[in-house]
């Protein structure tokens, strides 16, 4: 029997895009973190514990490693306390957590609350619901890390076809890819590069959080979620779906 797992992407906040330029060109609706210079600082907070199976503190220094190699950033692992279960965001910081989220269909969560074209905070889930078992790798565990992370800086998937790019930001089904590639790199600086921020740091205030509409978009690769919660904010809910063994 075949079992689906699924990776996702959520972005909380008032909808804006922007083009981005050509070659690396997966800027995530051109979202971005506040900053008055470069490079910035992007903690990630440590809420992950290794399992029978997972080694999630070398996965999550692996994504620290590899996306501190950026010239516009620097992502160094800091301690968080709190309830990995629930995750919930806090401001300024991707917090990273796992836990056994259950068998819901997806691998990793990644979620960045939005104001306007700025990311306020971001979250990254890794489900042990799946991992906590021989079937995935160490490989698949960094991937899939390094996937969600690079979300939280405002990075899309470069493809979504299933096609191996030697990138954790593609979707290749093998989930056999640990780290960025230099279009990733490329596209962090086309993003940070074209203007630095000033004035007070942004945050997520919406005057209500009931939603007032829910549209949904498929493909055969992907779904695209967006809930508006009217006054322009809105959660888009990115999800990417890959065949587990």
């Amino acid at each position: 029997m075949r079992r689906f797992a699924l990776v996702a992407a959520v972005a909380a906040g008032l909808a804006t895009a922007t083009a981005s330029p050509a070659l690396a060109n997966h800027s995530w609706n051109g979202y971005h973190w506040a900053r008055p210079a470069n490079p910035f600082t992007v903690p990630l907070g440590d809420n992950v514990s290794n399992t029978a199976y997972s080694n999630w503190d070398g996965a999550l220094a692996g994504a620290s490693s590899d996306w501190t190699r950026s010239t516009v950033l620097d992502a160094p692992v800091v301690p968080q306390s709190g309830n990995a279960r629930s995750c919930k965001g806090i401001d300024g910081r991707i917090r990273v957590c796992n836990a056994r989220y259950g068998y819901n269909g997806w691998l990793g969560l990644a979620t960045v609350w939005l104001s306007g074209s700025h990311i306020v905070r971001a979250t990254t889930k890794v489900n042990d619901s799946y991992f906590d078992s021989p079937s995935y790798s160490y490989t698949n565990e960094r991937h899939v890390m390094c996937q969600e992370v690079g979300h939280g800086f405002g990075l899309d998937h470069q493809d979504t076809s299933g096609a191996d790019l030697n990138t954790c930001m593609d979707y290749s089904t093998a989930l056999d890819n640990p780290s960025p590639n230099a279009h990733d790199y490329e596209e962090l600086e086309i993003i940070y590069n074209s203007h630095v921020d000033s004035g007070a740091m942004p945050t997520f205030s919406p005057s209500s959080t009931k939603p007032l509409s829910v549209t949904r978009t498929d493909t055969i690769a992907t779904s695209h979620i967006v809930t508006s919660y009217g006054h322009g904010y809105r959660i888009h809910t990115f999800v990417t779906w890959a065949v587990g063994g």
